[in-house]
């Protein structure tokens, strides 16, 4: 079932969520609301605050690069009570967009390569590194569960730039 996104201006997105304590039928079928409302809204990712709940769980599906230049999107993959260690020195900046902030964009600086350790819905721990889109996305929806949005790690003059549109955005939602 697709759940109703939470817009830019909604406290929950700068709170910091809780972590889940238990994985129960609940959550589980939260997770595949989230996976509804991901899919249904073309998204490369999203986390728990953006569909109004405080919980550390997020889902990817990044892009995936085949042959030709060609893209494909991952398979998604759950993420609860993650941890994020041990980042590249090497950045790559690239424009992020979010369901949060509809038809907005900026440069992101982030690292090319990260580490991340978390609970799948059976409750097994994995630790893994990720790279490129897989890293970027992941980090991204981390930071959703930790109340910080990309518009935060934009350049000054980017953030300028779209105040308008935020402010629209507050506004409408």
């Amino acid at each position: 079932m697709k759940l109703p996104l939470t817009y830019y201006g909604n406290p929950i997105l700068r709170a910091k969520a809780k972590q889940v304590t238990a994985i129960t039928d609940e959550i589980r079928a939260f997770v595949n609301d989230m996976l509804d409302t991901m899919r249904e809204s073309s998204g490369l990712g999203i986390a728990a605050p953006q569909v109004g709940k405080s919980l550390a769980i997020f889902i990817t599906a990044p892009p995936i690069e085949e042959e030709g230049n060609e893209f494909k999107q991952a398979p998604p993959q759950v993420f609860i009570n993650p941890k994020l260690t041990e980042p590249s020195n090497e950045l790559w900046i690239h424009s992020e967009a979010c369901l949060s902030i509809p038809k907005v964009s900026g440069d992101v600086a982030r690292p090319l390569e990260i580490t991340v350790t978390w609970l799948d819905l059976d409750g097994k721990e994995y630790t893994k590194t990720f790279h490129g889109w897989a890293a970027r996305v992941i980090m991204h929806e981390n930071d959703h569960i930790n109340g910080v949005l990309y518009i935060d790690r934009i350049p000054p003059e980017q953030r300028k730039a779209i105040e308008p549109q935020l402010r629209l955005i507050k506004k409408k939602y």
